[in-house]
C-alpha cells in the first residue's frame, strides 16, 4: 500500500546521481517493513489477525494525515477514478489480511519468500487485464518462479502446511492491486491512491471489528502505533529512494526483505528456514530479478517485490527516467 508523491519535473544530474543514498533508503524501508511484519506475527499470538490488520490501517491513516496536510494545495483527495481506487483498496486490504493470517501459522521468512511470487503474478495477469504482451523468456521465468514457490511449500509432503495458501492469496491480491495502480498511473496522484487505499481499509475493518474484537492491553496499542509509524516512514523512505535513483537500479534491493525477515525470525521467534526453503526462495528471487530485467529492457513499469503486510509499489508516473550516460 505504498505510493509516491505526485510527479515532478525530471531531476537534474546532481539530484538523481545519488545511487548509494537511494539504495540505503530502499534497504532501510525494507527493514522497517520487515520489522512491521515481525510485530504483526508476534501480535497474532494474542489477538485475531484481523484485529492486527485493523490496528495497522487505523494508525497508518493517522500518521498519513500530516502528509496530506503538507500537500493540501495539490488537492490530494480529488480523484477521477473512484471505482478503480475502491477496487485497488479492496485488493490491497485482501493482500494484508491474507498475509497476516498466514503469519499466524507460518515462519516469517517462509511467508515472505512465498509472497515474492507477486511480481511474477503481475506479469501473468498483465496479459488478460492490461493487454500487455509477454515474451517467451518472461513466461519461462514466471514458470520457474512458480516452481520455486512449490519447492518452498512442498504440497503433498510431511512439511506442507495448508496455511501456505494464505501468502499465495496475498500475493495474488497484491498483484491485482498493482494492475489497478497501472491502470490509474497516468490519471491519479500517487498520494491520492495512497490515501484511498488507507481509507478503504480502515473503513471496512472498523465495520468488522465490533464482531471480532478481543480486549487488548497497552502492549497491543503500543505495537499498533509502532506499526503505523513504521508503515508511513517506510513508505517515505521508499519514495525518497526512488526519487534519487532509477527504479531499474533499486527494484532488486526490495528482495532484501528476505534477509531482514530471516534475521527477525531467528532472533525473535527462534525460526530458521530449512534448505529447501532457501532453494525455492532463490529460484523465486532469480525469476523475479530476470522478469525485472526484461521489464526494464522493454521499458515497462518496474515492479517492486511486495511480500509484506505493507506491499510496496512505485507507480510509474513517479519514477525518474534519468540514467547514467
Amino acid at each position: 500500500m505504498t505510493a509516491t508523491p505526485s510527479p515532478a519535473p525530471a531531476p537534474t544530474l546532481t539530484e538523481a546521481d545519488r545511487p548509494f543514498t537511494a539504495i540505503a533508503f530502499t534497504l532501510a524501508a525494507m527493514l522497517l517493513f520487515s520489522v512491521m511484519d515481525g510485530i504483526a506475527k508476534h501480535m497474532t499470538a494474542s489477538v485475531p489477525p484481523l484485529q492486527v490488520v485493523w490496528g495497522r490501517y487505523f494508525f497508518n491513516t493517522l500518521f498519513l494525515l500530516p502528509w496530506l496536510l503538507l500537500v493540501w494545495r495539490d488537492r490530494p483527495l480529488a480523484t477521477g477514478q473512484p471505482k478503480l481506487q475502491l477496487t485497488r483498496g479492496l485488493f490491497m486490504l485482501g493482500s494484508s489480511t491474507f498475509f497476516v493470517t498466514g503469519l499466524a501459522h507460518l515462519p516469517l521468512a517462509q511467508a515472505t519468500a512465498i509472497g515474492f511470487v507477486a511480481p511474477l503474478m503481475v506479469t501473468a495477469l498483465s496479459i488478460p487485464l492490461l493487454g500487455e504482451k509477454v515474451g517467451l523468456r518472461r513466461w519461462l521465468a514466471v514458470l520457474a518462479g512458480f516452481i520455486g514457490m512449490l519447492i518452498i511449500i512442498r504440497p503433498g509432503s510431511d512439511q506442507f502446511d495448508p496455511a501456505a495458501f494464505f501468502p499465495m492469496f496475498s500475493a495474488t491480491s497484491w498483484a491485482l492491486g498493482l494492475i489497478m495502480t497501472r491502470r490509474m498511473r497516468h490519471a491519479e496522484k500517487p498520494v491520492t491512491t495512497l490515501f484511498y487505499t488507507a481509507l478503504v481499509g480502515v473503513v471496512i475493518m472498523s465495520a468488522i471489528m465490533p464482531f471480532l474484537w478481543v480486549p487488548a492491553d497497552a502492549a497491543y496499542w503500543g505495537f499498533m502505533v509502532v506499526m503505523g509509524f513504521l508503515s508511513v516512514t517506510g513508505q517515505y523512505l521508499l519514495i525518497r529512494g526512488f526519487n534519487l535513483a532509477s527504479a531499474s537500479l533499486l527494484a532488486p534491493f526490495s528482495y532484501s526483505n528476505l534477509i531482514w525477515t530471516t534475521a527477525i525470525g531467528y532472533l525473535v521467534f527462534a525460526s530458521v528456514p530449512d534448505g529447501w526453503t532457501w532453494v525455492g526462495a532463490s529460484i523465486v528471487i532469480a525469476s523475479g530479478v530476470y522478469v525485472w530485467h526484461r521489464e526494464r529492457v522493454n521499458a515497462r513499469p518496474v515492479v517492486v517485490a511486495g511480500a509484506s503486510i505493507a506491499p510496496t509499489t512505485i507507480p510509474a508516473s513517479s519514477k525518474r527516467r534519468w540514467r547514467r550516460g
